[in-house]
């Protein structure tokens, strides 16, 4: 029998753009991993979905059966109604964003078995709670521990 891996993720930005950070949560059996970090210029959107990547590239097997919790309806939906299949069959036509990091997610997920749950978010889930705490404080880090999102300051939807 397989195991099964719980995920809980949640990202924030101070701004959007601004200075942005993800937490995550992987939870099987008895263990627990905490996983955060911050970036001085980015989106909420990629902090959401960097921490489902996170997760997912902190797992050293693969063929997992993994339940994913975000409270982020643009990931969740974008992968359980299968808008992400049709953004990739088109290349991203029409200025989808984030086309780096859902490139990055769809190569981690053909390794694994992934199930998303909607939760919402800043209600009564502990471990989405805890996941706002890890990506809020990741995002308020000090200036030299923020990393630079590449992927957000190397896109064509920058005014300048």
């Amino acid at each position: 029998m397989s195991t099964e891996i719980t995920i809980y993720t949640d990202g924030s930005s101070r701004g959007n753009p601004g200075p942005g950070g993800y937490g995550t949560i992987l939870m099987s059996g008895t263990h627990r991993k905490e996983l955060s970090q911050g970036y001085k210029l980015t989106t909420n959107n990629r902090m959401e979905l960097m921490a489902v990547i996170a997760g997912l590239e902190a797992l050293k097997k693969q063929g997992l059966h993994i339940k994913i919790y975000s409270d982020s309806q643009y990931v969740v939906n974008a992968v359980e109604k299968g808008w992400l299949n049709t953004w990739i069959a088109t290349n991203f036509k029409g200025g989808k964003k984030n086309k780096d990091l859902w490139l990055r997610y769809y190569h981690l997920a053909k390794t694994q078995f992934i199930r998303f749950v909607w939760v919402k978010g800043h209600a009564d889930n502990p471990y989405n709670n805890r996941c706002d705490e890890l990506a809020t404080e990741a995002a308020d880090g000090s200036h030299h521990t923020l990393l630079a999102d590449e992927g957000y300051n190397n896109s064509d939807s920058k005014l300048f």
